[in-house]
């Protein structure tokens, strides 16, 4: 799918997300993610307003600096049925 949409899978360093056939990168994805949470976490939306460049800018800092900040699991968790069913399929 990366390379229908013109990405080369092995240089990519951002995640990226296939929506009605457009492609997202970075901080596009932030925004259109967070359409779909609740409470505080939908305030991301308003980053739309924020011009590319810096809100890019500021994603790249953040990928840069998650594992120190938030730190980094050994084992990824299996969800429980519940955590299950809150994902969009």
């Amino acid at each position: 799918m990366l390379v229908e949409h013109g990405f080369a899978p092995d240089v990519l360093d951002s995640v990226v997300l296939i929506e009605d056939g457009k492609a997202y990168l970075k901080s596009d994805v932030t925004i259109r993610m967070a359409r779909h949470l609740t409470g505080v976490a939908k305030l991301g939306t308003l980053l739309r307003f924020v011009p590319r460049p810096v809100r890019d800018f500021g994603y790249d800092i953040v990928a840069r600096n998650r594992y120190r900040w938030w730190g980094k699991q050994d084992v990824c968790i299996v969800p429980t049925p519940e955590v299950r069913d809150r994902f969009l399929t």
